[in-house]
């Protein structure tokens, strides 16, 4: 068959083969790396993306040859530190994903070099302290602590000295810890309000919401009961395991699976459909996961019944099921959608809900926001997150809304972080609540 530039077949995500000895093995991995990034350079089309591919790019062009042959394998790690493993690249924009020949998957070739890394050792103190949310964030979070800990990180000379000492940078973007009383307990659906509703969700708290002062779940909670869908909040779950995917530690992500699929598993069978606000916990269930656990039944089921909210939501206005009582009209809104979000492949939901709501201007912000985790926090690329997230800020300046939110909650601290004007940034589904005056 001759190769052909591009492919008009859907793209496909082949399995993650992260269990077998060839997956780790150091020489197999830098071949497939020079192969895969002769293809890129001959290509180019991600350069506008993350910081992997101008950083790609810039080394084969300083090189003697001006090819990869030219660039140091020492030198492929560089790449690898900049991969955000948002997906965009192969959701979005790479021709030669399965079914071509070429067979080319970006992120999951950079997470394979990830959690080579990770395996050899090479992964630092740092990361997998902040990688580690239901443990350091648990513990940040907890009653007593998170007062001295919110205090103490508000203070110029303790941030400093975590600059100095950690490697977290002084003006890095940092939420506020404490536990939100909506995530703690698990609520009784009341279905003797609506008893014709068929569908009932069940939420799965991420870790941000769980220990920092957003009460994400408790705005979806509102929103949901407010058009009469019974709702409970999910007990005793773990991390999605996403922070741990980014760290290639797939070992824990391992363990986090086995931890949270009976729980979610009991709340399907129970009749119940789940969502979760943070587009990484969806993504994970609905794509990273399954990808890596290929044939476990268990995790097709979960997928299926998996949303993100507005995903959910837009399904349950089409069947009439969605009040459109909106009592405070939004203005302008700059939204930026989240790029793990934006890589599920079920449109612009969100844009799509907000523009229900009378006297609301929303104007879609589809960038990179630079955030990643833990990118925008760590002190060696806090400046390069600056650097990727202007063009968003600049939109924004530009819009000179009433609101500015992302599906992300922390690409949304980060766009609204040194803004002309300082607003806070919103999470659409609080964006909702407020519309409808609750």
């Amino acid at each position: 068959m001759a190769i052909k530039e591009g492919n008009l077949e859907a793209p496909k995500r082949a399995p993650i083969d992260w269990k077998t000895e060839d997956y780790y093995d150091k020489g197999s991995l830098y071949s497939e790396m020079e192969r895969v990034f002769d293809a890129c350079h001959g290509c180019r089309r991600c350069v506008s993306l993350c910081e992997s591919f101008p950083t790609l790019f810039d080394l084969i062009d300083e090189s003697e040859t001006f090819e990869v042959d030219g660039v140091s394998q020492d030198d492929y790690v560089k790449v690898v530190d900049e991969c955000f493993l948002c997906d965009l690249c192969a959701e979005t924009k790479c021709p030669y994903l399965p079914p071509h020949e070429w067979a080319i998957d970006f992120p999951h070739l950079m997470l394979r070099a990830k959690a080579q890394k990770y395996e050899a050792g090479q992964s630092k103190w740092r990361d997998r302290l902040l990688t580690s949310t239901d443990s350091a964030l648990g513990a940040l979070s907890a009653p007593l602590i998170s007062k001295v800990a919110n205090k103490s990180l508000s203070s110029k000379p303790v941030r400093k000295l975590i600059d100095k000492t950690i490697g977290i940078h002084k003006d890095s973007p940092l939420p506020v810890f404490g536990r939100p009383k909506s995530t703690q307990n698990q609520t009784e659906p009341n279905e003797e309000k609506n008893p014709e509703v068929r569908s009932k969700v069940a939420i799965f708290a991420s870790c941000y919401d769980k220990y920092t002062e957003e009460s994400l779940t408790n705005d979806l909670i509102k929103v949901l009961e407010h058009n009469n869908i019974p709702t409970i909040t999910i007990k005793n779950t773990n991390c999605c395991g996403m922070p741990k995917l980014e760290l290639g530690n797939l070992k824990q992500v391992e363990h986090l699976k086995n931890a949270n699929v009976p729980v979610l598993l009991e709340v399907i069978e129970a009749g119940y459909e789940i969502i979760s606000t943070i587009p990484s916990c969806v993504l994970m269930y609905k794509q990273e996961i399954p990808l890596m656990f290929p044939d476990e039944e268990d995790l097709v089921t979960i997928k299926k019944n998996f949303y993100d909210p507005f995903e959910y939501l837009m399904q349950q206005e089409k069947k009439g099921s969605i009040k459109l009582d909106f009592t405070n009209p939004l203005g302008k809104v700059s939204y930026h959608a989240a790029c793990h979000q934006r890589v599920q492949n079920f449109g612009a939901k969100t844009r799509d809900f907000l523009n229900l709501i009378p006297d609301t201007e929303v104007s879609m912000i589809e960038r990179c926001s630079g955030h990643d985790g833990i990118y925008a926090v760590k002190s060696e690329s806090y400046e390069k997150s600056l650097k990727i997230v202007r063009p968003v800020q600049r939109q924004v300046n530009e819009n000179s809304p009433e609101h500015i939110g992302s599906d992300c909650p922390m690409a949304g601290r980060l766009i609204t972080h040194n803004l002309k004007e300082q607003n806070e940034s919103m999470h659409p589904i609080s964006m909702v609540r407020y519309a409808y005056g609750l």
